[in-house]
């Protein structure tokens, strides 16, 4: 099998230090949001010498800062993705509709779509924390323990959702978190053939969710939308009986307006 970096730097039609800098971009997150150079040369597998010009590169066009030691992104970095918001319709469609949704029912409600074995969240109306995290247009989260996960893996092709579901990481982040391959696939035909998902703190503890899919005119599952509430103050049942239709009501409203 030949070497995907070799193959980016043969290949005439491609960047190979546009690809480096976007992937340093990418090694940080929440949870590393200050990475020396050793720590982003490890997250890229890159040398040290490659990754300190890209970082400085990154300060010198100010999409990232440097204290003397380490590295952090800068505020700016945040206009590569709200271009994409901005020009995309997909988000601009779903927004006011989750809000809507939202108001109704007095929950936050959320819309994502897939990216990898990722859900990359495109929309956001929060009516209160439900996560230990603050969770907005842009965040990411795996797509095997998040209810918006399982729908939109429930809507790939079983082979194509089982491999994207054996090459991730898929830690227990919780006691109830299911990480088998098998289960959580039991799980996906399950999303398919009552049309919803819900995820009851597999994620994070407190919290419950239920997600449903949003689907084009030609019905191709495009997003999912879901509801997060606390597990203590909404039961199972009345996520089902009171949150559920009015969820399919929203998503079949949104695809009468996606092309």
């Amino acid at each position: 099998m030949s070497d995907p970096a070799v193959d980016i730097e043969r290949d005439p039609n491609l960047v190979g230090g546009f690809l480096k800098g976007l992937s340093v971009i990418e090694a940080f997150d929440s949870d590393t949001s200050r990475l020396a150079i050793a720590d982003v040369s490890k997250a890229t597998g890159l040398d040290r010498a490659t990754c300190r010009r890209l970082l400085l590169t990154l300060v010198h066009a100010g999409y990232a800062q440097f204290d003397g030691k380490f590295f952090s992104l800068a505020p700016s970095v945040l206009r590569l993705g709200y271009a994409y918001i901005r020009s995309a319709s997909l988000p601009n469609t779903v927004q006011p509709f989750v809000e809507k949704l939202s108001r109704e029912i007095e929950e936050s409600c959320s819309g994502a779509i897939l990216e990898g074995d990722h859900i990359v969240y495109i929309a956001r109306a929060s009516q209160r924390r439900v996560m230990s995290i603050n969770l907005g247009v842009g965040s990411k989260v795996p797509a095997y323990c998040s209810s918006m996960g399982r729908v939109l893996l429930a809507s790939l092709e079983s082979e194509t959702a089982r491999q994207t579901l054996s090459a991730a990481d898929r830690p227990r982040v919780t006691p109830k978190t299911r990480i088998g391959v098998r289960d959580i696939m039991a799980e996906l035909d399950q999303v398919r053939r009552q049309g919803y998902a819900l995820v009851d703190e597999e994620l994070e503890l407190g919290l419950r969710s239920i997600a449903v899919p949003i689907r084009n005119m030609r019905n191709e599952v495009v997003a999912a939308m879901n509801v997060g509430t606390q597990s203590a103050r909404v039961a199972v049942e009345r996520m089902i009986n009171e949150f559920l239709p009015p969820m399919q009501q929203t998503a079949a409203s949104i695809s009468r307006v996606l092309p």
